[in-house]
């Protein structure tokens, strides 16, 4: 069994099939999906996905890029949003310093407000962190984001960076990247990384595995992940699968 810990699947990209592909899920051994939100809209999606599947759940939140359309009002509507029974988690949320808009300090000031969400909330957190480690770091440790717990969602940083996310307990998302030939830095992490502190994610529609890489991701891609992160650790892919499944359990609390 799989568990996608990490999907976009109210994305355009799957206009044209998303119910077929939703569907074929489970006939493939993929048994769980989180659904994550970014935005207002994505997130009112989600909801849709997660009351017409079963099987598909929800992390709500608003992610760094759009920090700027939060304001005090609409942010008590997301906290709503959040109370939904198949919500597992605040997200994704954090920092990105790829761009130069949003305003950095918008994005803290938010960040800081959706950790302490989920805290009230007694909810896991999904964390997105790009280019910004440092600032990542040293708000998670001023919020105590340790006694909150969560996921590294698409980890991209040093073996010494993960060591730091496992020390606050948090669990590390690997996706498609680990089986890119220049990921050496992330295969150097994955090989560091205690399995059971591994899920497997896609961030569907984007970073598609090889031999699919440009192609539009999806969940049904996820084996050849197991495949590389097993060939990374000496292990075998059923091993691989099977913690990644009982590790996502217990980071969504299920």
């Amino acid at each position: 069994m799989i568990f996608d810990s990490h999907a976009h699947y109210d994305d355009e990209a799957f206009d044209e099939d998303r119910e077929r592909l939703l569907q074929q899920l489970p006939e493939e051994g993929i048994t769980r999906v989180v659904n994550v939100g970014a935005s207002f809209d994505t997130c009112e999606k989600t909801i849709a996905l997660m009351e017409r599947y079963d099987y598909v759940y929800g992390a709500l939140g608003i992610h760094p890029s759009d920090t700027d359309t939060l304001t005090e009002e609409n942010f008590t509507r997301l906290a709503h949003m959040c109370e939904h029974e198949k919500c597992v988690a605040v997200g994704e949320i954090g920092l990105d310093y790829h761009w130069d808009e949003p305003d950095r300090e918008i994005q803290k000031k938010w960040f800081r407000k959706q950790l302490n969400l989920a805290r009230e909330l007694k909810l896991p957190v999904v964390i997105h962190s790009r280019d910004a480690a440092q600032d990542t770091i040293q708000i998670m440790r001023e919020e105590h984001a340790e006694a909150i717990g969560g996921v590294i969602h698409c980890f991209a940083y040093t073996k010494e960076t993960a060591q730091i996310f496992l020390d606050m307990g948090f669990f590390i998302g690997v996706g498609g990247v680990v089986t890119f030939k220049n990921a050496k830095k992330l295969k150097e992490a994955v090989e560091m990384i205690p399995l059971e502190r591994i899920v497997l994610e896609t961030d569907c529609p984007y970073l598609a595995p090889d031999p699919h890489r440009g192609q539009r991701n999806c969940s049904l891609y996820i084996p050849h992940m197991i495949e590389k992160i097993a060939e990374i650790k000496g292990l075998q892919p059923t091993q691989v699968e099977a913690a990644a499944y009982e590790n996502t359990l217990r980071l969504y609390q299920m």
